[in-house]
């Protein structure tokens, strides 16, 4: 394997130096800020990445101000006092997506999270407890316990509270392999995880940085090198 001096490196010429990459990176993950997440935060980010799977992200975005209105502000509990009569409305209901499986899933994650919460006191005192070097346990649980939240949609709900993990996205698969990571294009299989796993724990020990950023930076390393706007875009 490539050390990740070597990727960082390639990204760095790719994005113009090392400051113009550093610019580009996200802030460093905060687990005392994660925590005190409200549990209702939690749930509308699991919910805008069930609706934003197979579908036009920007759609769901602009449409966002009614999902919040439509499903209460995504507080578990005053969803789980709902009857049955108020899912079902929502399936005709204009300010959300109308898919019916998919608003299930808020039904059944509101759960999960409540769940959650009971056992660990909040979501974000759970989530942010849960080591990096483990995500693919994370991921296992949050397909076991919650609803619609296997492949990138897991991952996505991760990084867009601020958990700090990595992304199998195309680019940092291909940097992984480039790099000499026996996995495939598209990583699916548990074994294929655990190798992913395991040299993002060697790099993030080698390099003393969050996964996030390690995720990041073999991202900007191969592939398509968009531009900053771009990438603020995307």
């Amino acid at each position: 394997m490539l050390p990740f001096s070597r990727i960082r490196e390639r990204a760095e010429q790719r994005k113009g130096g090392a400051d113009a990459l550093a610019r580009l990176l996200p802030p460093k993950p905060d687990a005392k800020a994660l925590a005190k997440v409200p549990d209702d935060r939690f749930l509308a980010e699991m919910t805008k990445r069930v609706f934003s799977a197979g579908f036009a992200w920007s759609v769901i975005e602009t449409k966002w101000p009614g999902f919040e209105e439509a499903f209460l502000g995504f507080v578990p509990s005053t969803l789980l006092f709902q009857p049955d009569e108020f899912w079902g409305d929502l399936a005709s209901d204009r300010r959300v997506v109308r898919n019916g499986m998919k608003i299930k899933s808020v039904r059944e994650n509101a759960a999960f999270i409540a769940a959650i919460a009971k056992e660990h006191g909040s979501f974000g005192a759970f989530l942010s407890s849960w080591p990096s070097n483990n995500q693919i346990g994370l991921l296992d649980l949050l397909v076991k316990r919650g609803s619609r939240l296997g492949g990138m949609s897991g991952q996505m709900f991760l990084r867009f509270v601020g958990w700090d993990g990595f992304a199998t996205t195309k680019d940092v698969v291909a940097a992984l392999r480039d790099a000499g990571l026996d996995v495939a294009a598209e990583v699916k299989s548990k074994g294929d995880f655990a190798k992913v796993q395991a040299q993002f724990n060697a790099w993030a020990e080698e390099t003393g940085l969050p996964y996030v950023h390690l995720s990041r930076i073999c991202a900007m390393s191969v592939g398509e090198n968009y531009s900053a706007e771009e990438m603020m875009e995307g």
